[in-house]
């Protein structure tokens, strides 16, 4: 019987998509884990598993990936744990260099500096992995747990973070972009998307960081603009960790009790979140507030639009210059959103239904004691719009599912 052509043709360039002699490299726990997984996160080919075994595995050293198409999987976020105590170097737990790799199903634990970084490594995955430091909020633990920068497609999806001393999942210099489904808690930031376009940031359950999810766009970075990004339907609740960043920093000036920030980005929608018990607000937008030499940026908000959302609680202890006196002065709390009041009328774009505090700062300077601050009014409610054509590419989604 003869195969018929289009379902020839389809066969054929299945064949010519998989590779043709992929395998499964297993690597136990135990004595000189180091040394065997590095060897195989070197031997594999494209299409390779690297199947690591239950177990803790004590390393010494960071790991690398430079090969393209290789998935390193684990028995789970809790069964099988990269243990980074004893790194004697200051760098990554696992650094990936390359193009379409899958990590899942593993932990990290205690790596001397960021958990897991990618760079310059398009579509990427990051499916149920686990990264944390077990001692707690420390300015000494490693910045970032997740770390994807410069990459087109990204899927961070399932994953738990804790104990960042910047942000427990960053995303930066990137586009098309999907986080969530993820648990973040006890980082400065729970999630941060910097200097991107075209990300979803959906489904997280944000709690006990200092900021919930702060979406940036800052100046000097080999990639500008960032923009176009939805925050919809993400937990965000109770986030009241004192900012353990090293000073200098940039999120080390993110107030205790903020639980969303946009800061000089342009086109980002927040949407459909519920957002509980802030001190400080529970939604910010705000310019860049230092002074800079980039030509090529632009330190204000704009069209950031505020969907509905639920407010529960918050705004009764700002964590900054005034906020006591200035809560005091609406009643006990603040609304729920509050704006610096710069980037002119195009830079939020909230609902009718939501409460905003413009601080009207001088266009120099963002010290809240120069404020005078007044509840935004409005005449009818902006249109609210929601950008298209974000989130990772569908061809991610195949990855998690086999």
């Amino acid at each position: 019987m003869r195969m018929p052509t289009a379902l020839f043709a389809a066969a054929s360039a299945c064949a010519l998509a998989a590779p043709l002699h992929a395998k499964t490299l297993e690597v136990a726990a135990g004595d000189g884990a180091q040394a065997r997984l590095q060897e195989a996160l070197i031997l594999a080919r494209p299409g390779d598993v690297v199947q690591l075994g239950a177990g803790r595995f004590a390393l010494t050293d960071g790991l690398s990936l430079d090969v393209k198409g290789v998935t390193v999987r684990g028995m789970g976020m809790d069964a099988t744990v990269l243990d980074f105590t004893g790194q004697k170097g200051a760098g990554e737990g696992l650094l990936v260099t390359s193009d379409d790799v899958t990590l899942r199903e593993f932990a990290v634990e205690n790596a001397r500096g960021d958990g897991i970084k990618s760079k310059g490594a398009d579509n990427i995955v990051y499916y149920r992995v686990r990264v944390t430091w077990t001692g707690g909020p420390n300015e000494k633990n490693g910045a970032y747990g997740i770390y994807p920068v410069s990459s087109t497609g990204v899927l961070v999806d399932g994953c738990k973070v804790s104990g960042a001393s910047d942000a427990g999942i960053y995303v930066g210099q990137s586009k098309a972009i999907t986080v969530r489904y993820n648990y973040v808690e006890n980082n400065v930031a729970g999630i941060e998307i910097e200097n991107s376009r075209d990300a979803l940031v959906t489904g997280n359950l944000v709690t006990r960081n200092t900021g919930g999810i702060l979406v940036f766009d800052l100046p000097n970075l080999p990639v500008m603009g960032g923009g176009n990004t939805v925050i919809e339907g993400n937990s965000v609740i109770d986030n009241d960790t004192p900012n353990f960043a090293p000073k200098g920093n940039i999120v080390a000036g993110v107030p205790r009790g903020t639980g969303i920030m946009v800061m000089a980005n342009d086109g980002v929608t927040v949407i459909g979140n519920t957002l509980t018990n802030h001190a400080t607000a529970h939604i910010t937008v705000v310019a860049y507030p230092r002074s800079y030499e980039d030509q090529r940026y632009n330190p204000y908000p704009r069209n950031i639009s505020l969907g509905y959302n639920t407010y529960i609680g918050g705004g009764d202890a700002p964590d900054f210059p005034g906020g006591a006196q200035l809560a005091k002065a609406f009643g006990g709390s603040l609304p729920p959103v509050m704006w610096d009041g710069l980037g002119g009328a195009q830079a939020l774009l909230p609902n009718a239904d939501v409460k905003v505090l413009n601080l009207n700062l001088p266009s120099q300077g963002a010290n809240p004691t120069l404020a005078k601050p007044a509840v935004l009014e409005f005449a009818s409610p902006p249109m609210i719009v929601v950008p298209g054509n974000v989130g990772a590419p569908a061809a991610l989604e195949a990855r998690i599912t086999r």
